[in-house]
């Protein structure tokens, strides 16, 4: 049963909740306990809409269909369709990188801290049917080639965040903090000229715990960040993170272990510490052609 739960929490309401495989809080200051639980409860039916419609693991809404469709056009709704043009856009501006019908390559790769690599033969099978270039789309409806797989996982998150900020902003002009599991943002600026502070969690390396390395003071905006949670294979001495390249299906060496990045909103947010990560060893150098403000393990 999904349910939400209230607390005072210092000068704020804090609600809480589960969604998308992440602890999800909802801060809201300068408002009563009835608005606080009536802005918590629409954050959490929103983030629990987003997650049963996108979810690949579910067997019941459109991105099941459109996995199952056999290369039949499936139609979707304006919703879906503005999803795909951002992953699109996404793909476009990585130069392939970020490529959301790569999650079929979870099939031989199996980041559990061994030293299990698959053969290249067998990751060559598995990206054969990788590339959004090989995706059809027209007007409303959308075919895949049979055999291969959207999943909008890697951008889910981040716009739920969106959306839910929009939605606390529409029942309450005190501010809202929405915080999705480390991806998050606020509605305005809080009263005199105060920041909500965040804990910034630093993925733990090999067998050590995730952290928390001081704290975010988030005065407007958004912060998003991209880590390898702990996702790994060892072998030979080279760590292998769970960010592939999706067009050779082998992991992005030298990637951070953590990239957070601060934007007017979670999605471009997303974006920058998403494609930081796909850079490998250049995640800096490109963060700091992006001119964006970033944290960086």
């Amino acid at each position: 049963m999904r349910e939400t739960k209230l607390t005072r929490e210092n000068d704020c309401w804090k609600g809480a909740f589960s969604a998308m495989a992440s602890p999800c809080e909802v801060l809201a200051e300068g408002v009563g306990e009835a608005t606080a639980n009536q802005i918590t409860r629409a954050v959490a039916e929103e983030a629990w809409r987003i997650e049963d419609k996108f979810s690949r693991y579910r067997d019941d809404n459109i991105i099941y269909r459109i996995n199952h469709a056999a290369g039949q056009a499936v139609s979707v709704d304006t919703e879906t369709s503005r999803l795909f043009d951002f992953a699109d856009e996404l793909y476009r501006l990585s130069e392939g990188l970020f490529d959301v019908t790569s999650g079929v390559l979870r099939e031989v790769w199996r980041f559990d801290g061994s030293d299990n690599l698959p053969s290249q033969e067998q990751v060559e099978r598995v990206v054969a049917r990788v590339g959004w270039d090989k995706v059809s789309r027209a007007g409303d409806a959308i075919s895949l080639p049979e055999g291969m797989e959207v999943d909008l996982g890697g951008i889910g998150k981040e716009y739920a965040v969106d959306r839910c900020v929009q939605i606390a902003a529409g029942l309450t002009e005190q501010s809202v903090l929405v915080n999705f599991g480390g991806d998050l943002a606020m509605t305005c600026p809080r009263a005199d000229g105060a920041y909500w502070a965040i804990g910034r969690l630093v993925t733990g390396r090999d067998e050590v715990a995730d952290e928390v390395a001081g704290f975010f003071e988030l005065y407007k905006g958004a912060i998003a960040t991209s880590g390898d949670a702990n996702r790994y294979l060892l072998k030979d001495g080279v760590r292998y993170s769970h960010i592939l390249n999706p067009k050779t299906g082998w992991p992005v060496l030298k990637a951070p272990h953590t990239v957070s990045v601060a934007a007017p909103t979670c999605l471009q947010a997303g974006m920058m510490s998403t494609l930081a990560m796909l850079q490998g060893g250049q995640a800096q150098a490109f963060l700091e052609a992006q001119g964006v403000d970033y944290w960086i393990d």
